[in-house]
């Protein structure tokens, strides 16, 4: 699924979970990123690996190895 830093994922749920399994979903990131929900389209500031937007509950992950690209931050689903 992921090799360290250099490897990807298939799509958002593999990132979240990955995350979670890393324990680091409730960490804060070393800088939040600014996240325009693909949902709902409302900004947010994603402050930990794991977040949720605030208007509609979308799920988005990103791995700490890339946590300084907003690229890089993936769905996982509303709820997930």
């Amino acid at each position: 699924m992921h090799d360290g830093c250099t490897g990807s994922f298939d799509d958002g749920k593999q990132t979240v979970d990955k995350v979670r399994l890393m324990g680091f979903s409730e960490q804060p990131m070393p800088m939040p990123l600014d996240i325009d929900c693909k949902e709902c389209g409302k900004t947010f500031s994603m402050e930990t690996f794991e977040a949720k937007c605030p208007s509609c509950n979308m799920v988005f992950g990103i791995t700490p190895c890339h946590a300084f690209d907003p690229a890089n931050v993936q769905t996982a689903g509303i709820d997930y």
